[in-house]
């Protein structure tokens, strides 16, 4: 599921009714409304505007029904609506849910939880609010979460994590909001999946590094594979982040708040040092069409899979695969798990442990008791 939603806000101002939109920097809607002057940036409050206007509907279905898996909301007076994708609007909830919602994103904010969590939670809550067509939050029980379990969950075949997100969230929400008719709500967790991290090989690795014409596009995947980086952690890399006296990378706030140090290729540098040079970046190592901004996301991903489709690879695989490979491939030649730990910064050696299960040299290992008859 993805975690940015677009919302719409009405404001009125010279007698004049607008629709302020927020969106997410690098989206489609973003793309779509520069097209179209109708549409106005107003820096101030980091919004869209378009005037409600008749002449101005097919524009905003257009907007709306960009990508279908992105939800559309329309907020008046505390209330939340949502696209419901034949050209109306569906009450979510009401004003009492707004509130509360509201009173946990702040207390998440506050508390500095990262945007995309504060997002996913809010989001999922905001799902089983308006699949359980609740109006108030003390209305919530047992029966409600396994109605929003069997009929919304598993009927779209959504993942265990998912699940997992939504328990999470809505413990945290029966904490912070302190109603009294919540504190003896039973929440359960699904059964624990044990799935196995996807690996490439290394053979298919280098293919991937080396379809990319664009430098930039090259570098962003040869970084995130070198050392082993989440996507997000390569979007917020600065370039004072490359010691490159000894060699290190610089990691800051990464998952958990956590710093780490991972080392860098040598030759990785040098390309990163002409890089630098020819594209000057104003803040961000990586920057997108707008400088001072860093590289968005969805646009990482579209440079990984057109780098797939370059190298003739027919998985369907995504762009943690290539970290998922670097800590494989670490294993295979030897390092000891507890430096693939603090490389990766994972908090348990646990974690890191399932890459033991993937690892082509210790499988190889293994003998068969066939071979001893």
């Amino acid at each position: 599921m993805k975690n940015h939603t677009l919302v719409f806000e009405r404001a009125i101002a010279n007698n004049e009714t607008f629709l302020m939109i927020k969106v997410p920097y690098g989206t489609t809607h973003q793309l779509y409304m520069q097209q179209h002057k109708v549409f106005k940036w107003i820096s101030k409050q980091r919004s869209w505007c378009i005037e409600v206007k008749q002449e101005h509907e097919t524009l905003l279905q257009k907007l709306c029904d960009l990508e279908p898996e992105i939800p559309v909301y329309l907020e008046i007076s505390g209330i939340r609506y949502i696209w419901s994708g034949d050209y109306s609007w569906i009450e979510i909830y009401g004003k009492e849910v707004a509130v509360y919602l509201n009173k946990m994103r702040q207390w998440m904010e506050h508390r500095r939880y990262g945007n995309n969590t504060i997002d996913t939670y809010i989001n999922a809550l905001e799902q089983m609010f308006r699949y359980c067509g609740l109006q108030k939050p003390q209305g919530i029980d047992q029966q409600h979460l396994i109605d929003f379990n069997r009929g919304y969950i598993l009927q779209r075949r959504l993942s265990a994590s998912y699940q997992n997100i939504v328990v999470n969230a809505l413990k945290l929400f029966c904490f912070i909001s302190g109603l009294k008719e919540l504190a003896g709500l039973k929440i359960e967790r699904p059964r624990r999946e044990h799935k196995l991290p996807n690996v490439l090989s290394k053979e298919e690795v280098k293919s991937i590094l080396i379809a990319p014409n664009n430098v930039k596009h090259r570098l962003m995947l040869q970084l995130i594979y070198a050392c082993g980086l989440r996507a997000g952690e390569l979007r917020n890399l600065v370039p004072t982040d490359i010691q490159s006296q000894r060699q290190m990378l610089f990691i800051r706030q990464s998952k958990g708040k956590k710093d780490r140090m991972v080392p860098i290729p040598e030759r990785l540098i040098e390309q990163l040092r002409d890089y630098y040079r020819m594209e000057r970046p104003q803040f961000y190592l990586f920057e997108g069409d707008k400088p001072g901004q860093p590289y968005s996301e969805r646009s990482l991903q579209l440079v990984f899979r057109a780098a797939m489709l370059k190298a003739d690879i027919k998985k369907a695989a995504t762009l943690h695969w290539l970290r998922h490979s670097y800590a494989t491939h670490l294993l295979e030649r030897g390092t000891d798990i507890r430096y693939i730990q603090e490389l990766l910064g994972h908090s348990q050696t646990k974690t890191t442990m399932i890459y033991t299960h993937v690892s082509a040299k210790a499988i190889d290992q293994i003998r068969s008791p066939f071979e001893d008859l």
